[in-house]
Order: structure tokens, then sequence, then C-alpha cells
């Protein structure tokens, strides 16, 4: 039965280069283009006092590549018509007199105008702003601060762990390796006997002395080399054009990879069993496991701020798990000591849709 379904793959190479070259190019495209790095942020300045304390703030904004000034404005009445016009994401408004204020120690405000339309960059303005003009107002104090002064005495250091530098890209793309190897396994089996059925040729399985485990597990086996084909190029192609790290066993990271394999090719041949035509196997597997995967197993949003029913609910897929899995070893570099629940839950979910897929295959028409 395996060679059976290999030659059907080699009489469609085509097909079978597409199955090993998608991958690739959708780890590219998406992560190219999914970026969680706002830089660049477009910024507007009204600066009456124009002093040297008052140029020194907005240097130290747009010296870092964060925020880049594209206006100067005369008059503070402009900000409206800058931010509705998406000529600045920011808008950055210094009182008279900002210098001299704070040359003579006594308070000052800043305020900042942020177009709230799109949150996430919002929010994410609103951090660095908060965090720049916090950093150069010590950086200030400490200039003036006379010789031989104490200083002060409590100062925090943060440091992160892990992903040093914050870039998403190394969050990312484990994740876009996890939602690519899900879809891919489970389209590709999806139609493995839905064709039987409407080929006609699913009498031959009826009356063939294979056992419907047998026919099952025949028809997987070609695919499990395909996927793993596609795990390697996908891996090459995150560790050299993406410099993603792995920190933790390859070994370990490879093996529960084989068992989230039989898991995605589980779900799509028990799609293929129950199906009545592959147009509807087709759709059927890529709504099941593209949208679950992508929007609902932390790949984007935590579980843990999704509501508690659904946080039970997606216990139930595959990708939940491995996505925790693929991303703790690659990033942190944990073991098995710490990741052997989800290492189980995995196991026992791979193993819950092989066995659905032998159960649901009747040797009946």
């Amino acid at each position: 039965m395996a060679e059976k379904e290999a030659r059907y793959l080699r009489r469609d190479p085509r097909g079978l280069a597409i199955s090993l070259l998608l991958p690739v190019v959708l780890l590219v495209l998406y992560g190219y283009a999914i970026n969680f790095d706002v830089k660049q942020i477009r910024l507007a300045v009204y600066d009456p006092d124009r002093t040297q304390a008052s140029r020194d703030l907005v240097r130290s904004l747009t010296r870092t590549g964060y925020f880049r000034l594209v206006a100067m404005l005369p008059d503070s009445a402009d900000a409206d018509g800058v931010l509705q016009s998406e000529a600045a994401k920011v808008v950055i408004l210094l009182p008279q007199g900002f210098g001299a204020d704070l040359a003579a120690g006594r308070s000052t405000s800043v305020q900042s105008l942020i177009n709230g339309s799109d949150s996430l960059t919002a929010s994410i303005a609103l951090s660095y702003l908060e965090s720049m003009i916090q950093d150069w107002q010590q950086r200030r104090a400490r200039a003036q601060m006379p010789r031989g002064a104490l200083a002060a005495p409590l100062e925090v250091q943060a440091r992160v762990w892990y992903n040093e530098e914050l870039t998403t890209v190394n969050f990312v793309i484990p994740g876009l390796v996890v939602i690519i190897l899900m879809m891919l396994a489970a389209l590709l089996t999806s139609q493995t006997v839905v064709r039987e059925r409407e080929l006609g040729t699913i009498e031959g399985l009826v009356v063939s002395p294979l056992a419907p485990a047998e026919v099952i597990g025949g028809k997987l086996l070609p695919y499990v080399a395909v996927a793993m084909a596609d795990v390697t190029l996908v891996g090459v192609a995150g560790c050299c054009l993406f410099h993603v790290p792995l920190r933790g066993d390859p070994l370990v990271l490879l093996a529960l990879t084989v068992v989230y394999i039989f898991a995605a090719l589980g779900t799509g041949m028990l799609i293929s069993v129950m199906a009545q035509s592959q147009q509807g196997a087709y759709t059927v597997a890529l709504v099941a496991t593209l949208l679950p995967t992508m929007l609902l197993t932390g790949f984007i949003f935590p579980v843990s701020s999704m509501p508690y029913v659904l946080q039970m609910l997606v216990q139930l897929h595959p990708a939940t798990h491995f996505m925790v899995i693929v991303r703790a070893i690659g990033i942190k570099g944990v073991g098995l000591h710490v990741l052997w629940p989800r290492a189980l839950a995995l196991i026992a979910l791979a193993a819950a849709l092989m066995a659905a897929s032998f159960a649901k295959f009747k040797k009946t028409l």
C-alpha cells in the first residue's frame, strides 16, 4: 500500500514539488511579513521653545531609529491635521519656557498625541515615548549632578533573557513552522482515501487482504517522508535566512516533531476517511488546521488571555502543545524535564487521532 501511494506521488511531480517548496515559500513570505518590531514611527513636533533642551529631547527620540521626525509644526492646532491625514502617528507638543523651567528645577510637562486607530502601534509607541523621555531625563539629571555627589540610591537595570534583542523573528518563525507543518500535512493526507472513493478504486482496497489499519498505515508512510523533508527544508531556511537560535537538544526536538507530524497526518487522514469528496476534504482540512492553529494556539495571542472555556478546548489541538515545545527548546533551551507534560499531551493526541482514523475506515462500499 505504501508503494502504491508512493507511485502516485511520483506520477505527480508537480504536486510533489509544490509540497516540498511551498513550506519554504510560506516561511519566507510570512517570516518577513509578520513583524511586531515597530520602528520608524512618524513623529511630528511642536516646539515653540526652541532651546537647547527641547532640541536635545527631540534628537534623543529620533536617533534610536524607533521614531522618524517628519514635521516641525508651526502651530499646536496643526496636530489634529497631521494625525488625521496619517502624516504622523505621534505628535509631541512642548510648552513655551520648557528649557527655562528645566534649568530652574521647576516641573514641566510634555504632551503626546498618538493615533490610536492602530492600537498595537499606538501602545508600542506610547511605551517607547515613556521609556525614552524617562531615560533622557535621568541622563540630564546625572549630567547636571555636582561632581562627587552621591548617585541615586536605587537604579533599575533590566536584563532580557532568551530573546535578548526582543526581535520578533525569534518568536514568529518557530510558530510559523508549527502552522505550516500542520496545514500541509493535513492537506496532503486529506485526499488519500476520498480520492480512491471518487476515482472508483476503493473496491480494490475493499477486496484486498489488508486490514484497515494496514491500509491507513501504508497510505501514511510516504507522506511521513514528505513531511520530514519539509521539516528539514524549513529548519534550514529558518536558521540560514532568519538566524533563529536552537539552544536546546536537537534530538529531543526532532523526536517531538515526528510525533507532531503523525498528529497532523492523522488529522488529515481522519478528514479523508469521513469526507465524501476531495473538494470537501480539502476545504475542511484547510479550515480545521490553518485558522485554529494561527489564532487559537498561542501563535500571536496568548492562550492565557482567552476565555477559560476556550483555553480548555484548545488543549485538544496538537499545535497548542507543540507551539510551546518548539519555542521553549529553540529559544530557551529547556528539556524534557520541563516539557514532559506537553510532550505527553502531544503523544496522546497523536495516538488518538491515528486510532480514530483506523477506527473510522471500514472496508465496505
